[in-house]
């Protein structure tokens, strides 16, 4: 927020220079962002009168004038569009310095002698305005210097504040922040209710309270839309940011910024029955006053009349229902909106108020009534007209609920490190106006005004009174503390040990953008329409990702035009997938490998890295989390019919791997086979736990078995029975040959195997290997259809 010292000091004035104010506001928590002075600098600048104005006889452009300075009468030559006999202006007179140290002297211009010159607001440093002269009221007084008339000694201060301090968008709000830092009263201007002259009120009806649980209205008649907004109150909209339009816009922009309260004036005429703050319908358009031409959204919160919305609640007016110099009655708008209707609606329409950012943040929601009584007598002041009654329709229900919070004396020393006296810290809760409402024996209950819905919790007293009493007066102390170790299921492994795996395989772990190009999505992942950005950073980052391949492949894309053959990539990470109302968001593991299986070097040939070589490092990975993955047969639309696996485990589907598909590899311009993985990272983290057992001291027994089966046949089928048929005292089972030929028949192949059985406790005898292993025979055959190989 931008704002005047000046105007602040009106409100309260400590004694203390420009930088210490700035740097105990600064110390408080409101950040100090910049201040600059609010004007240029300049000397002999005076007010002055223009007596006469006639044309000069040599340009058409120029007029010859004759100004007053108080003191004696000069000759002027002034090219101004408005310059007229009667006006009051800015004039600097001869040996005035102006900004850019701009010297004045006597002059010819097309033959006329020019004594000084008259000023417009650029000129003198005040605004960009170049348009004309400045004009000053009719009374101000003539010869008097400028700088003293205008008080423009000052600075304009501007506080970066962080979100939660809304209370601090007013010159009210920080006035009570410097009162309260120097232990000074703040004289706050009366505000009286005004009295009704008329009995006229305006229909009002909200239909959704809980976006606008307040909303005050009040018709003002027969004003004068044509009277000149006060030049002390042009001046502190101006150094606070606000462009001077109009007494009405004048008006509400003051009353906001004095007292925090943003406020709106309907023209009367333009409303037709009367206003209804209600959701807005599908499809509904409304013309800003920025002229802008906005279809609305369901979930927007506007103000309407009878026939159509005349603006968007909390954010902009329409121009249809604004003010102009023909308005002859007002309608003023002053509400509490809820914060969370409001949150980031005027960044959908591309917009950003001033009323905006405070209502987004938070108004006091008790705020209502004395701005609009305040706004009342500034309009009467300036540009007369009969009030009417206010009109208030509230839901007390959606308003916000006053609160209570326990500080706890104890508490408040140990985090500030420091014991505060019990009397400091009640004077410091109170003059932040909040009121003690009981003395507890170990501390305070405190209720919270309605201006400060920052404060909720314990936690938040306490950083208010170590912000009040000085975070540089608080004593250096180390923290103290007892840390207890979180409780970590031992069979559940880390992301980190997988991501190490990886990596120690010389993968390169990567970090992709979660939103992605849908065309590439879906190439990847046609099955799935990803969510799409409300508000994207480019048309190809538009969607959420279903899939961590899209960025994957991207990413590789992206190496590949860099001329790098090989290359190996992790990532683990969230994928998005729409289910009805819901957002699923799961975790995530994927890979890919592209080009040879091991860096080039003089012992190694350059063999690309392919399906199994990826599949091994795959089930190293199941080893180390303990945990039993089954490969089989799948089909996937982003991999290769022929070389894809569908990974399962305990009858769940965790995962796929696979060479990626020639048409997807074709339309993405990549290079070389691609492998790919993607895994469901909670469906593997969790595993057995290891256990120590003894090593056997006894015999160890193997028998070795050549089956013919079908080549359709999966090892893992023919080792899951084996297994299973073998008994508990198996230690291994290893395939030490393969062999397909014409002797074994078309589809056929032999498998030769070895399996070790090895007793804890005692030697085995013959009968229980002999048996054991007939099991396992009879059971490949009967499940299987295996035979011996003879």
């Amino acid at each position: 927020m931008k704002f005047s010292e000046q105007w602040l000091r009106e409100w309260v004035n400590p004694g203390i220079g420009s930088q210490e104010l700035m740097d105990q506001i600064t110390m408080a928590g409101l950040e100090v962002d910049g201040f600059e002075p609010v004007a240029g600098e300049f000397t002999g600048v005076v007010v002055g009168e223009v007596l006469s104005a006639e044309p000069h006889p040599d340009a058409d452009k120029l007029r010859v004038c004759q100004v007053s300075d108080g003191t004696r009468t000069v000759q002027v030559v002034c090219g101004a569009p408005n310059v007229r006999a009667g006006l009051k202006v800015p004039f600097a007179v001869v040996g005035a310095v102006l900004p850019g140290d701009f010297k004045i002297k006597k002059a010819k211009l097309r033959g006329q002698p020019s004594e000084g010159m008259l000023c417009s607001e650029s000129e003198l440093g005040l605004s960009d305005n170049h348009d004309g002269l400045m004009e000053l009221p009719e009374d101000a007084p003539v010869g008097r210097d400028l700088v003293d008339y205008l008080k423009l000694n000052d600075i304009a201060i501007d506080v970066d504040l962080t979100p939660n301090r809304a209370d601090c968008l007013s010159i009210k709000g920080l006035a009570r922040e410097v009162g309260v830092l120097n232990s000074l009263p703040v004289a706050a201007p009366e505000i009286e209710p005004v009295a009704a002259v008329h009995s006229e009120v305006p229909d009002i009806r909200v239909e959704a309270p809980k976006g606008c649980p307040r909303y005050l209205g009040r018709i003002l008649r027969n004003v004068n839309l044509q009277a000149e907004t006060p030049l002390w109150m042009k001046e502190r909209l101006r150094r606070s940011g606000i462009r001077s339009i109009d007494a009405a816009v004048d008006v509400t922009n003051y009353v906001m910024l004095e007292l925090g309260q943003p406020m709106h004036a309907f023209d009367r005429d333009e409303i037709r029955g009367g206003i209804v703050v209600r959701m807005a319908e599908a499809g509904e358009t409304l013309v800003l006053l920025d002229g802008q031409n906005v279809e609305l959204t369901a979930d927007t919160l506007i103000i309407a009349d009878h026939e159509k919305p005349i603006a968007i609640a909390g954010i902009m007016g329409g121009e249809h229902s604004g003010v102009s110099e023909k308005t002859r009655d007002l309608v003023l708008e002053s509400a509490y909106f809820d914060p969370i209707t409001l949150a980031g609606k005027a960044r959908h329409y591309g917009l950003h108020t001033d009323a905006s950012h405070r209502f987004e943040r938070g108004v006091d929601y008790r705020l209502a009534r004395e701005a609009m009584e305040r706004a009342t007598q500034l309009l009467m002041d300036i540009v007369g007209g009969e009030p009417g009654e206010i009109v208030e329709v509230a839901s007390d229900d959606h308003l916000p609920e006053d609160r209570t919070i326990d500080l706890r004396e104890q508490r408040l020393a140990d985090v500030l490190g420091m014991a505060i006296h019990r009397t400091k810290v009640e004077e410091i809760l109170t003059r932040l106006g909040l009121h003690i409402e009981k003395l507890l024996r170990d501390g305070w209950r405190v209720s919270v005004p309605s201006y400060r819905p920052d404060l909720a919790i314990e936690e938040d007293l306490i950083e208010e009174v170590g912000r009040i009493y000085g975070y540089n007066n608080l004593p250096v102390t180390e923290p103290f503390g007892s840390l207890g170790f979180r409780p970590r299921e031992e069979g559940r492994r880390p992301v980190s040990a997988i991501r190490n795996y990886f990596v120690n395989r010389g993968y390169q772990e990567a970090i992709t953008y979660s939103f992605v190009d849908p065309k590439v999505q879906a190439l990847v992942d046609p099955g799935e329409e990803g969510i799409a950005l409300a508000n994207p950073i480019s048309s190809d980052l538009s969607v959420m990702r279903t899939t961590l391949w899209t960025g994957l492949l991207k990413t590789v894309a992206y190496n590949q035009n860099r001329q790098q053959p090989r290359i190996r990539l992790f990532e683990t990470g969230l994928r998005f997938r729409q289910r009805g109302e819901r957002i699923e968001q799961r975790p995530m593991l994927a890979g890919v490998v592209v080009g040879s299986q091991y860096p080039e070097n003089w012992a190694n040939g350059r063999r690309g890295a392919d399906f199994f070589d990826v599949k091994g490092e795959l089930e190293g990975l199941f080893r180390l989390l303990g945990i039993e993955v089954r490969f089989l047969p799948g089909h996937h639309p982003a991999l290769h019919p022929g070389q894809t696996a569908e990974l399962v485990r305990d009858g769940e589907s965790v995962g796929w791997l696979g060479t990626l598909h020639p048409q997807v590899q074709k339309n993405l311009e990549l290079n070389g086979t691609i492998l790919m993985f993607e895994l469901f990272l909670d469906s593997i983290v969790s595993g057995y736990v290891p256990n120590f057992k003894e090593i056997s001291k006894f015999p160890e027994v193997r028998r070795d078995l050549a089956i013919i089966i079908g080549s359709e046949v999966a090892f893992a089928d023919v080792e899951r029975v084996a297994r299973k048929h073998a008994g508990e005292y198996l230690t291994a089972l290893r395939v030490f040959d393969v062999y397909e030929g014409e002797s074994l028949g078309e589809g056929n192949r032999s498998l030769a195997l070895s399996l070790f059985w090895q007793h804890p406790e005692r030697t085995l005898n013959e009968d229980e290997v002999h048996s054991l292993f007939n099991g396992v025979i009879d059971a490949l055959r009967d499940e299987l259809g295996a035979t011996l190989r003879s």
